[in-house]
């Protein structure tokens, strides 16, 4: 793991879940470690946690939850997407490119 964490660019943050023991999370090359986070980004509010949340804080001022956990097996709900590695090809994404799945996702479920 910490060969691996050394290859990946830019700053890593990691958001602890129910897999993460202690030998992972005390790696030295993250930026931080913790369960949960809202941050902004990009002009996006966004909620993190491992789990995915059915109501947010913020949801009503259109803030994203970014959550694992589910593999890609949840429906998601409008303003949650599963960001684990294993729901997008075993690789990283942007948040550019996680908003832009999500509004091809809307665009669909609408024309039904």
């Amino acid at each position: 793991m910490a060969d691996l964490l050394g290859r990946l660019h830019g700053r890593k943050h990691l958001i602890t879940g129910n897999n993460d023991p202690p030998a992972r999370s005390g790696l030295a090359g993250w930026s931080s470690v913790r369960p949960y986070a809202e941050i902004e980004s990009n002009g996006f509010g966004l909620v993190l946690c491992h789990y995915p949340f059915r109501t947010l804080r913020n949801m009503s001022r259109g803030w994203l939850n970014l959550h694992g956990h589910s593999h890609g097996r949840l429906v998601p709900l409008l303003r949650q997407t599963d960001v684990g590695v294993d729901a997008w090809n075993f690789k990283p994404v942007t948040l550019a490119q996680i908003t832009a799945g999500r509004r091809s996702r809307n665009k669909v479920a609408q024309s039904r």
